[in-house]
């Protein structure tokens, strides 16, 4: 056989179809759909109350991201509406907080049940929930890789898989409007969230709204995640953005519902085996 003839005979056989125990390669919207069936039989989470639910959130957000004294807050709509929200009460810590020490407070920041006060700064919760009905929980922390890359005026860049779940869905507030204690300066944040569901604040920290207390949790403690990765990185030279197409699918699985949940049922059974945090 000359060269050219086996040159011929190579070209126009074809190769072998790829196949896993004798099974040809299958579509990636099978294996997605798989996932999800599987999930929905295998991945059950308890039955909680919301301020049962809270108290996890702070429990967890303490142990994963060191927190900033009495600078954050959360809350939650009430199941009762009529402009009501559940919220910690001002003057303790998230690795102190139990279902009881929740407060229901208006509109105007006023306590409705239990006793004490609002950190004042809730106030601009009120302002995303007034304006984003799909938000039904909200998370502000001063987390340090965050303030690091606030403190450098950065957005944050998804260059890394698990930064998906921010990608075209974390706004940046460039200029910091002070201290958000008055309507003023929480209109300006408001504006800038827009339709997100996170955003970075230069020079002041970050803010994540999820529609149960279980997304705004795992978008808070990812975002932090995700503002380490990028101070990390950086020392490389400029960061790569993923490409689009892939981030958006990666970003749809890894917000999942049935995995949201499953991760925060993960963060809180690591936080049982510190003393100090069990409920």
């Amino acid at each position: 056989m000359t060269e050219s003839t086996y040159i011929s005979t190579m070209s126009t056989t074809p190769a072998p179809a790829p196949q896993l125990n004798g099974k040809p390669l299958r579509s990636k919207e099978y294996f997605d759909q798989r996932a999800a069936s599987d999930m929905e039989q295998h991945l059950n989470v308890p039955e909680r109350s919301l301020q049962e639910s809270m108290a996890c959130a702070c429990r967890l957000i303490a142990a994963k991201q060191e927190d900033a004294g009495l600078s954050g807050q959360i809350s939650a709509r009430s199941a009762r509406g009529d402009g009501l929200y559940w919220t910690l009460r001002f003057g303790l810590g998230w690795e102190e907080a139990t279902p009881n020490d929740f407060i229901e407070v208006d509109g105007d920041l006023n306590t409705i049940t239990g006793s004490g006060m609002a950190n004042p700064a809730t106030r601009f919760h009120l302002w995303v929930y007034a304006g984003r009905p799909d938000v039904q929980s909200i998370i502000h922390t001063h987390s340090p890789w965050v303030q690091s890359l606030v403190a450098a005026r950065q957005p944050l860049v998804v260059a890394q898989m698990d930064m998906t779940p921010f990608y075209d869905d974390c706004a940046f507030l460039a200029d910091w409007p002070g201290l958000p204690i008055a309507d003023q300066e929480v209109v300006i944040i408001t504006a800038a969230l827009g339709d997100k569901r996170s955003i970075l604040l230069a020079h002041h920290g970050m803010l994540t709204a999820g529609c149960t207390v279980q997304e705004a949790t795992y978008l808070a403690v990812n975002l932090e995640r995700a503002a380490r990765i990028q101070v990390r990185a950086s020392v490389f030279g400029p960061l790569k953005p993923v490409d689009g197409e892939l981030a958006r699918e990666a970003r749809d699985y890894l917000l999942k519902p049935k995995v949201v949940n499953a991760t925060f049922e993960h963060w809180f059974r690591q936080t049982q085996t510190i003393p100090s945090l069990v409920l």
